[in-house]
């Protein structure tokens, strides 16, 4: 490779960036672009559909509290096993109890369950497409890396304990 005086300053912006790219994208900032565009179609194309009165609000506030409920166990959970809740870093224990023993991922079901919860509120019709979609993303950018990851780290109990709990519910 040639030599380039100023090729320290890229390899340091390049590793800046990738920091900085680290720390936003993380799954809140995904929940947040996805609860934008969900009340954007909700305001500015509702295209005259709407789901009823009364009972979305309702449900949707259900959903949205579950999720938070969710959020909240496992987050007492990562406390407790003194390990991060942060994606992008290793995890120092696998985390079996509590609302873990239910779902592998409560924080991204109860992440789902608020968006969902936000189209009925918001009577945003169409963007309960947006749903399974960020799922998808979820999956793709979060929990396949990070199964990956307890999958090296902790071998035989983390296959274990996958034959006992499903990924999602």
């Amino acid at each position: 490779m040639p030599f380039h005086p100023m090729g320290g300053m890229f390899m340091l912006a390049k590793q800046q960036r990738d920091t900085a790219m680290k720390w936003i994208d993380l799954p809140p900032v995904w929940l947040f672009v996805f609860a934008v565009m969900v009340w954007a179609q909700a305001t500015y194309f509702p295209m005259g559909l709407y789901f009823g009165d009364g009972w979305p609000d309702f449900i949707g506030g259900l959903m949205v509290g579950a999720g938070l409920v969710l959020m909240g166990l496992a987050f007492y959970e990562f406390r407790r096993a003194r390990t991060t809740v942060v994606p992008h870093m290793e995890a120092s224990a696998l985390i079996t109890s509590g609302i873990f023993k239910r779902t592998r991922n409560p924080i991204y079901l109860g992440d789902a369950l608020v968006l969902a919860g936000l189209c009925l509120r918001w009577d945003a019709v169409l963007s309960l497409a947006l749903v399974p979609v960020f799922v998808w993303v979820i999956e793709k950018r979060f929990i396949i890396p990070e199964e990956d990851r307890l999958r090296r780290k902790f071998r035989a109990d983390f296959a274990r304990y996958c034959e006992k709990t499903r990924r999602w519910v």
